[in-house]
This record gives C-alpha cells, structure tokens and sequence, in this order.
C-alpha cells in the first residue's frame, strides 16, 4: 500500500506548532510569521476540499514570485492537488497551448498578469475558472466544482505535487510530474550539502514556474523555519540592497544572475559579510566570475540538476573551479558508453544518467516521451559528463548540442567558455554548420563589449583551442536568445546559422 509518510502537506503546520512568530516570508516589504501561513494555508485546503476539489486534481497559475501561490502550494499539498505553475513570460498562444495539455480544474492569477491568462483561455474557448490569488481571491472564495468522481482520500507518496514545464530548448516543452516523494528526497538531498537553519535568510529570485525556485532552497528553507526573501524580478541593485537590509545568508542564481551583480556599480561597496551559501545552478560557473566572488569573500557552489531529477543531482564543494562535484545523498549516477549504452568505470567520459526517489515518474500525459527519457530506472540526463580521477564530474555538454568536425567531437560550451575569456567578448554562442570538407565547423555567435573584428575573435580562440575547435566564421549581435533562466536557446541559434549559411 502507498505510504504517506513524505507527503509535505504538514510541513508549514509542524514549523507553526514549534515556532509561530518567526518570520517565515517577507515578500515587497510584507512580513508573514509561520502562524499566519499555516492559518491561510489551513483555510484554503478547507475550502478546496468543500469545493469539490482533490487528489488528481491540477491548478495553474501564472503569476510572479509571492506569498500568495507558496500558499496555494500548500493547500494543494494538503488536499492531493497538483501545482501548475506557468510562465508569464510566454505569449497567449503558447500559454493557451499548456492551459490545453494540462488541463487545470482552475487558473489561479495575480492582477498583472490576469490579461494574458484570460485571452488564453478564451483562446481555448475553456470554461475553466479564472481567479485571483490571495486572500480576498481564491482563499475568500473557491468556484464550486460540479464534477463526479472526485478522489476522497490521504494523500500518498506518489502522487503529484507539482507540474513543471520544461524549458523547451529543442522541441514543445513538456510537463514534468513531481510528485511528493520527488519533492521530498530531493530536498533531503539538497540539505545533506546545504546547511539551513531557522536562523538563516534565503533569498529567492528565480520564478516561481521554475523548479529551482521551489526545490532549490526555498521549500527546504521553510521546512527548516528559515526566512525566505520573495523577489518578483531581478535587479542587480535591488538584489544588493536586498541582502543588506535583511542579512541573507543564502541565495541561488544562474551565472548570469552573479555576472550582473558583480558589473552593478554597488557591487565593490555591498556588504556580502551575511553570505555564507551562494547556489550556481543552470550553467557551468566561468573561472573569472567565480573569482571576482571570492574576492568579496563569497565563495559560490556549483551545482547540477534538471527538472526531471526534481532537480538536486550533484554538487561541488565551495570554491571549486569547473566541476559539479560529486552527486546528493540519495542521488545515483552512472556513465553512459555514448554509442553502446553501457555503463563505464573509473575515469572516462559519457552521457550521464541518475537513479534515484527524486527523478521523476514521466511526462504529464506522454508516455511517448516519457518512455525514451527513462532506461528502466535510469534517467537519461542528455548531458555529456566526464568522471575525473578522483571521482568528481564535470559537464561536457549537451549530448545534442555536440557535433562532429573531421571525425572529432567539438563541444560547444567548450569553445564558448575560451571564446569568453577574452576581455572584450560579454558572451559567446556557437553552433556547428555543414563543411563539405570536415563535415561541421563552428559558427560563433559573439556579443562584444566594443566593436572588434571576427579576426581578432578567431585569433584568440586558436591561442586556446586545438584547431578543429575553433570557429570558422564569426557574427555579432546584440544579445543571444536565451530560456527562461537565461541558458542558450540553441534551436534559435541552429535556426539563424542556417539562414545566414543559406544566404552566403
């Protein structure tokens, strides 16, 4: 029989129980102790279930970073509905195209973004209930639910918690089922590495339609009566001030997030003495940036996962240079051969996959996909890995992102990290392109801070990289496209290189 003993529908009551007054969030200046959560989250489960609402069910919302959808998190928690947070960032067609496969009992807003939400369902010509957040929306009143068949009982391990769309970097974004278990290792996972206590302010900006921005601090930090710190957007100023004024101690961001800080005027003159654990998540951490943190006396911790693994894989220790370290308490990884599929010992190089309670059961309604991402128990990652001599693992790169030039595989990421160590280069994309005589070569995508030439960018890739590595032929622009936590969209990037070969 299904346990529920890593259901986390209690998590917010336990803490309330234990310490009532303590701050447990502070969103735009508004301060809500662990009593007031817990009472709002209380009623709204209540009225959920009075509703007609329960196990199986989906809510989505779109909306930014607040009190209001942690609340919501936990009513859904407590009741056996699964969250769908949406992002605001996509356009009423691609929006109404996930209200479609998600399928929600109710769309749950903030007033910004009630617009977009709205035209989306009308898109659909969904009779789906449109309502607001908070206390005097959907916690004043929830729509009655005429439905049949509504699932009446505990809430299980294995039922879904939360529904996280994937970035969609190379096809149509899928949504990835987490369920509470998923949630629940996870989070250990992370704490085996991350020290949280009630004493601590964990500031949190990435988007709450953003695993990370669940999974990667904020649910441990209020499991463990710590304070979190809601930011709706990212200003590096703001972002200073932020952990000034409430002495945050621990923060994730991508490393555009550190890169923006450190270039903010304020950057030399903040006080970062509260510090003592900053996250690095989507993107391996360049060797410079790191460097410009310890400085200041931060010393950032790179860590790896995905939305499929729920996120946590594996983690560096503070301070160290391009690695992700070794994997989580709870976390299994393995080598993959890249052309047999077999496993690979001791130091060597392969696709990596993960085993273990946090990887995800599958796609919500794709079994299709479902079925190629999972060998058996494994999690096929698509991320090339390289296992050091003593044990720790480095990201290559994405297995799809890799081509093939005269024979030998070019690692993108690869050339964009040499490309990015000139002084003059902000940011570097790169993408092979067909070459009648190699196969592929590379085609640099290059965002400068000042005008240069593609010579001077091709010279000083070959003072760094062996020749079948460097690029061929050079564009500047503007900014790069990038996903939601600013990762390369790389299927814009094929898509301009094909044009431009096509018209040369």
């Amino acid at each position: 029989m299904p346990s529920s003993a890593h259901t986390l529908g209690r998590w917010i009551a336990d803490r309330a129980a234990t310490q009532p007054d303590a701050i447990a969030v502070i969103d735009g200046g508004v301060t809500v102790t662990y009593r007031d959560l817990s009472s709002r989250i209380d009623a709204l489960a209540a009225r959920l279930r009075a509703g007609g609402y329960g196990v199986g069910d989906r809510i989505a919302t779109v909306a930014g970073n607040t009190t209001d959808q942690i609340v919501l998190f936990f009513a859904c928690a407590r009741t056996g509905i699964a969250l769908v947070p949406l992002s605001w960032r996509l356009t009423v067609a691609e929006l109404s195209d996930l209200l479609r496969r998600s399928e929600p009992v109710l769309v749950a807003v903030d007033d910004e973004h009630t617009t977009v939400a709205a035209e989306a369902l009308r898109v659909l010509a969904s009779a789906t209930p449109l309502v607001m957040l908070g206390s005097t929306g959907l916690e004043a009143q929830v729509p009655l639910r005429r439905a049949e068949g509504v699932v009446e009982r505990d809430v299980r391990d294995d039922d879904a918690l939360l529904v996280i769309f994937t970035s969609g970097s190379e096809s149509a974004p899928k949504g990835v089922v987490l369920t509470h278990a998923n949630c629940f290792w996870t989070n250990m996972a992370l704490a085996s590495a991350v020290q949280i206590t009630s004493d601590d302010v964990v500031l949190t900006v990435l988007p709450q339609f953003h695993v990370a921005a669940w999974n990667c601090q904020p649910l441990l930090a209020l499991w463990r009566g710590a304070t979190l710190v809601l930011e709706r957007s990212f200003h590096p100023g703001r972002v200073l001030h932020l952990i000034t004024e409430h002495r945050v101690t621990a923060l994730m961001g991508v490393p555009t997030h550190y890169r923006l800080l450190a270039h903010d005027g304020g950057f030399g003159d903040a006080d970062l003495t509260s510090v003592r654990s900053a996250l690095v998540g989507g993107a391996t951490m360049p060797d410079d940036l790191s460097a410009v943190w310890r400085n200041r006396g931060v010393a950032l911790m790179q860590g790896y996962g995905l939305t499929e693994a729920g996120p946590n894989v594996a983690c560096a220790l503070p301070g160290d240079i391009g690695v992700i370290g070794r994997p989580y308490a709870h976390v299994d990884v393995m080598l993959a051969d890249l052309q047999t599929g077999g496993s690979l010992e001791g130091s060597a190089t392969g696709e990596l996959w993960v085993r273990g309670p946090s990887v995800s059961p599958g796609y919500l309604n794709d079994p299709e996909a479902s079925a190629r991402t999972m060998s058996g128990k494994w999690l096929r990652t698509g991320d090339v890995a390289e296992r050091l001599a003593d044990g720790r693992l480095r990201i290559v790169d994405r297995l799809k992102d890799i081509y093939i030039s005269g024979g030998e595989n070019v690692s993108p990421a690869e050339v964009e990290r040499a490309l990015e160590q000139h002084p003059q280069i902000v940011r570097a994309g790169v993408v092979g392109i067909p070459d009648e005589v190699w196969g592929e070569r590379g085609l640099a995508f290059v965002v400068a801070r000042t005008p240069m030439s593609a010579d001077e960018v091709i010279a000083h890739a070959r003072t760094l990289l062996a020749g079948f590595k460097v690029p061929v032929r050079v564009e500047f622009v503007a900014e790069l496209p990038t996903l939601s936590i600013e990762k390369l969209a790389r299927t814009q990037l094929r898509e301009r290189a094909r044009a431009i070969v096509g018209m040369s």
